[in-house]
């Protein structure tokens, strides 16, 4: 398929990149209702069980990492089909697994699957448009995948009554064979040819060390990933603070969470509404400074029992709520500081994310003591180092970037 020229959204290809990219949101929200049960099913701990989560952030996390570099080399489309199809095969595997470490194992590669739709679909959206419209564009596509993440939870509690914790994988791999499909028939080559780098695939992969000598880039990484982290720390914790400390039902857990994602899908329409005219810039303090407060709120929540759940829920709502934008507005700014590097500055912004998650995740399961405190803990640091991340990237906005060597 031939490549496209940058223009106006085109509203079919948000749709479905949209699509593509909530493969691995899906695969981590529709499982979190069978965390409780999957302790049962294997007569594993609760640690145990949620190692399964933490091995799936880090495989998406390494994932995004080798694609970035190889869609900049080789084109978007190849790459893109080979992990949807890597995602579709390792999720069958799931399905079977005979104990939890096999599990462990078929996530992880089912997450280095999944990595290749996430980083692409930001990568494309930033070819085919100018910077302020990419930021609408990527905050329209976390709309569209939003819709599958609130309805997840939702759909893997109702699968726990048909059949048990294996029916959530057999509905993700028709999820993900539908992705495959698409992917193959459907989105469209927009890294033309005259622009890879066939030949120097090693110095797409250097784009990283650029990078990561650019305060604005640890700006943009700690502020995007430091929020995304605080949302993986709740994602961890709360099937078991709202289902086992709260005794919230797993049915009612899912409309719970679906409150935050309303949340995010707000956030990200007030963004396509307000970046245009703000910049992305103005929207990230913003957005950071909200992260950072509401963050300590829950920690207070968390630690003194004031409010009860509801107080949790309540901080937890604007928490999540600018993690899509965050997320879009970070990406944005970092790929048209990198022009060339789209790829890899999208792959290493979003394994940011998804290691700094992992991490964040790993840190709420090892202080599990049956109370809110390790969550509430976890997230506060987040807020704090999300802060951190928004004065480093007004501070140094300024400062000229390193150029790549001619190829």
């Amino acid at each position: 398929m031939s490549h496209i020229v940058k223009g106006r959204p085109d509203a079919r290809l948000i749709l479905l990149l949209g699509a593509l990219a909530a493969c691995g949101p899906i695969s981590i929200d529709m499982y979190l209702p069978s965390l409780p049960s999957l302790t049962q099913a294997f007569a594993v701990s609760a640690s145990a069980a949620q190692t399964t989560l933490t091995s799936f952030m880090f495989g998406f996390s390494i994932g995004m990492l080798v694609y970035g570099p190889l869609s900049d080399s080789f084109g978007r489309r190849p790459v893109l089909r080979g992990g949807i199809v890597m995602y579709v095969l390792a999720t069958i595997a799931c399905a079977l697994a005979p104990s939890v470490g096999s599990l462990v194992v078929f996530r992880f590669v089912q997450a280095l699957g999944a990595g290749a739709a996430a980083v692409l679909a930001r990568a494309i959206a930033r070819d085919a448009h100018e910077p302020t419209e990419a930021a609408r564009v990527l905050s329209m596509m976390s709309i569209v995948t939003s819709i599958g993440p609130l309805l997840a939870p939702l759909i893997g509690g109702q699968l726990l009554l048909l059949g048990g914790w294996r029916v959530v994988f057999i509905v993700l791999t028709l999820f993900g064979a539908f992705c495959a499909v698409a992917a193959f028939l459907r989105v469209p080559e927009t890294w033309p040819r005259e622009k890879r780098a066939s030949a120097a695939l090693l110095q797409s992969f250097a784009a990283y060390g650029r990078l990561l000598k650019d305060p604005v880039a640890w700006g943009h990484l700690l502020c995007g990933g430091m929020a995304f982290a605080a949302m993986f720390s709740y994602i961890t914790a709360t099937p078991f603070v709202y289902i086992e400390y709260f005794h919230v039902s797993a049915q009612h857990y899912g409309f719970l969470f679906a409150l935050n994602i309303v949340g995010i899908m707000g956030g990200n329409y007030l963004n396509t509404r307000l970046v245009g005219r703000y910049g992305p810039l103005r929207i990230i303090v913003v957005s950071a400074t909200i992260s950072c407060v509401a963050s300590l709120f829950v920690a207070v929540a968390c630690l003194t029992g004031w409010g009860g759940l509801w107080s949790i829920v309540f901080g937890l709502f604007f928490v999540v709520g600018v993690v899509g934008v965050l997320g879009a507005d970070c990406v944005t700014d970092l790929m048209h500081r990198y022009p060339l590097n789209a790829g890899a500055a999208a792959a290493l912004f979003g394994a940011t994310q998804f290691g700094l998650g992992a991490l964040a995740s790993l840190a709420v399961g090892l202080w599990r003591d049956g109370s809110p405190q390790g969550m509430g803990v976890t997230i506060a640091v987040c807020g704090v180092l999300c802060y951190v991340g928004r004065v480093l990237v007004v501070r140094w906005h300024g400062r000229p970037v390193a150029q790549a060597p001619v190829r």
